[in-house]
């Protein structure tokens, strides 16, 4: 399998989305960005490119009136 290239603020993004879940946070945007010490609008485009190269998913939030916004999970590697 070969290895996706990352970015540094693309491996920062990555690394806080894996260390919420590890810690049973939900990975929503803001966390995200509060965790790798970035802006919430400075995490959006580095969310966007991991979910195309298939390292996150973007899951809405399944409860009508509950929206929080969207999260990110990691896929988990073979």
């Amino acid at each position: 399998m070969p290895q996706v290239q990352l970015s540094e603020v693309e491996q920062r993004v990555y690394e806080a989305v894996t260390t919420l879940e590890v810690r049973g946070h939900v990975p929503y945007p803001d966390l995200i960005a509060e965790e790798c010490g970035l802006t919430p609008e400075q995490v959006n485009g580095p969310l966007h490119l991991l979910t195309e190269k298939g390292l996150l998913h973007r899951e809405d939030s399944p409860m009508a009136g509950l929206d929080f916004g969207p999260r990110f999970c990691a896929r988990q590697m073979a």
